[in-house]
């Protein structure tokens, strides 16, 4: 093999892990974003449905109707928060697959 040869392939090489590194970056930065953005909406969610049940407790007239209420709000937000932690979590173990997809739709349309 020749020296230039040889020369190419590193210079291929060096070129391939930049953008492998480049692509894990971008990766890293989006699921940072998709994580935040999961976390915000639930916080969100415990503070909306926590309001309204303040806001519309003094117009339920009946204590077990309330107390069904809250408990209902309770269970609302416990499954929401459930199911978006599971969600964050597949997303952590499949990031590199789910947004390298992603990442290669958006390259494409520029």
């Amino acid at each position: 093999m020749s020296l230039q040869a040889a020369s190419g392939e590193k210079q291929a090489t060096a070129t391939a892990v930049a953008d492998n590194q480049r692509l894990l970056s971008r990766i890293e930065s989006m699921f940072s974003r998709d994580r935040l953005t999961a976390i915000g909406f639930v916080l969100a969610l415990w503070f909306v449905i926590f309001f309204v049940l303040l806001g519309v407790h003094s117009y339920i007239n009946n204590r077990a109707a309330e107390i069904v209420c809250w408990i209902a709000a309770f269970l609302l937000v416990l499954f929401n928060t459930t199911s978006i932690t599971a969600m964050i979590r597949h997303y952590s173990h499949d990031k590199y697959h789910i947004y390298s997809v992603d990442i290669r739709h958006l390259d494409a349309g520029r």
